[in-house]
């Protein structure tokens, strides 16, 4: 898949050097920038790695005119697995964290998404655009009815986050057919504030770009926050239906072009 930037292209990995410039950019974001860790990262080569990095797909935005000998050259990365593949592994990543029995039981076609993240200098502009574009494209060529993973704030302050998380329980929660669960450990409810008392503005300003990209895209969040103390995070499930996404995707689109 080219984009309309020709100097970006867009597809799945299929090489051992695109996952490790995948690896590569996932360690300079979780690692060197948020402070995570983990079993299987790789400090001495900077890559980020997991046990589940095999089972995935891994959509990569290339930027061609980087340094592809030296593993600069991908600059947005998607992993994603879909339910089928999730069967044949045993389970979802998300499962260390959330208890998925509704979704896996919704009889629905599931595909969880994870580790997105972008380099640095490409936040802000189109870069965002075309991933989500490969994924729309995946979603269409699967036939994915819903979608979910997690997504984090940064830190483990749940006092500072407060806000946030009772904006995202009271406004946002996903209904009981699709609703993920925080397992107990080192799970945090979220309605730590009365609906009354929140002040949505703020709220707004403290929630990361890519969650609130997903909200206004129609997207739920399951019950309850789960605190990473390894990735130095609060992670939210994040759920969305492919319908109701799609439906508010053409009502966003009818209202930009009647401005």
């Amino acid at each position: 898949m080219l984009s309309a930037d020709t100097h970006f292209e867009l597809k799945l990995a299929t090489d051992p050097q695109d996952l490790r410039a995948a690896q590569r950019l996932r360690y300079e974001v979780f690692v060197s920038e948020l402070g995570g860790d983990g079993a299987l990262v790789d400090h001495q080569k900077r890559l980020e790695m997991d046990a589940f990095d095999p089972h995935f797909d891994h959509l990569i935005l290339i930027d061609k005119t980087r340094d592809r000998a030296a593993l600069d050259h991908v600059v947005g990365v998607y992993r994603v697995l879909r339910g089928e593949q999730a069967q044949e592994l045993g389970r979802f990543y998300s499962e260390s964290e959330y208890d998925l029995s509704a979704l896996k039981s919704c009889g629905r076609r599931l595909l969880e998404l994870g580790r997105s993240c972008l380099h640095k200098d490409y936040r802000g502009g189109t870069a965002m655009m075309h991933l989500w574009t490969g994924l729309a494209d995946y979603v269409l060529e699967h036939r994915i009815e819903v979608l979910f993973g997690v997504a984090s704030f940064h830190g483990t302050d749940t006092a500072a986050l407060k806000m946030p998380l009772a904006y995202l329980h009271h406004y946002h929660l996903a209904p009981p057919e699709l609703r993920a669960r925080v397992l107990p450990d080192h799970g945090q409810r979220m309605d730590l504030i009365p609906r009354d008392q929140i002040d949505r503005k703020a709220a707004m300003l403290a929630t990361p770009a890519l969650i609130k990209a997903y909200l206004r895209l129609g997207g739920y969040v399951g019950e309850g926050a789960y605190i990473d103390h390894q990735f130095n995070t609060t992670d939210v499930c994040l759920i969305m239906d492919t319908e109701k996404m799609n439906a508010k995707s053409r009502a966003m689109y009818a209202r930009e072009h009647k401005r």
